[in-house]
C-alpha cells in the first residue's frame, strides 16, 4: 500500500467513517438485492464533471457510462470492441433505466480538440483524435465562423455534441423502440463549470435553457 495515493487512502477513510456509516444498510441492501438505477448518466470523463457530485446522488442512483466528450457513437453491430455501446446495451436491455440523459460541460477538453485545425495526435494510435471526429463534420462548419469568438465556438460544438449524440442514441433498435413505446425518455443537459449552471435541453426545439434555483 505504500504506493498506493496517500489522498486515496485518507478519502477512503473518511468516506468510511461518514457515507458509508451513516449508508450501511443501503449498501448492504444493494449488495443482496443488487442495483436497480432509473436512470442511465452519459458524461465527460472529466475529472471537474462528476454527475454524482452534480446532482447528489446516493449509492445505486444512477448508473454512470463516461467517455471523453460524453459522447454516443451510432450503432455498428460489427464485432469490434465498444464500450459505450455495451455500457447502454446493459443498462437498457438488463437494468431497464427508464431514462438516459446526456450531459456535456464547459471547458471540455474533447470539444476543445475537435475544434483545434492544428491538434497533435498524444499518441500513433490517436485514440482521441479518432474518437472526436464523431463530431468533426460540426466542428468544421464552426471553426468557419468568424463572428463567434473562442468560448462560443466551444460552447456551441459542446451543446451541438450532446444532440449528436442522442441523435445516435436512437439508431440503437433498443433505445428507438423502448422511446417509441413510451418506455424510454431521452435527455440532454449542459454543466458550466465556472457556475454551477445546469443547462437542460427541450425534447422539442432542442434549444438549452437554464434551470433555476
Amino acid at each position: 500500500m505504500k504506493r498506493f495515493p496517500s489522498s486515496l487512502i485518507a478519502g477512503y477513510r473518511n468516506f468510511m467513517s461518514g457515507r458509508y456509516t451513516a449508508e450501511s444498510e443501503r449498501y448492504r441492501h444493494l449488495a443482496d438485492q443488487g442495483q436497480k438505477p432509473q436512470t442511465l448518466m452519459i458524461a465527460c470523463c472529466d475529472s471537474r464533471a462528476a454527475p454524482e457530485t452534480i446532482f447528489d446522488a446516493g449509492p445505486g442512483e444512477l448508473f454512470v457510462m463516461r467517455n471523453v466528450a460524453n459522447m454516443v457513437p451510432p450503432y455498428e453491430p460489427d464485432g469490434n470492441y465498444h464500450a459505450t455501446s455495451a455500457a447502454l446495451e446493459f443498462a437498457v436491455q438488463a437494468l431497464r433505466v427508464k431514462d438516459i440523459i446526456v450531459m456535456g460541460h464547459g471547458r471540455c477538453g474533447g470539444i476543445r480538440a475537435a475544434l483545434d485545425p492544428n491538434a497533435e495526435p498524444l499518441s500513433p494510435g490517436d485514440f482521441i483524435g479518432k474518437w472526436m471526429g464523431l463530431v468533426s463534420s460540426a466542428a468544421e462548419q464552426i471553426q468557419g465562423n468568424s463572428v463567434m469568438t473562442d468560448s462560443e465556438r466551444q460552447t456551441a460544438l459542446e451543446r451541438i455534441s450532446i444532440r449528436n449524440s442522442i441523435a445516435n442514441l436512437r439508431t440503437f433498435p433498443c433505445v428507438r423502440i423502448l422511446e417509441e413505446r413510451g418506455k424510454l425518455q431521452l435527455h440532454g443537459a449542459w454543466f458550466d463549470i465556472a457556475n454551477g449552471e445546469l443547462w437542460i435541453m427541450d425534447p422539442d426545439s432542442q434549444d438549452f435553457s437554464r434551470l433555476d434555483i
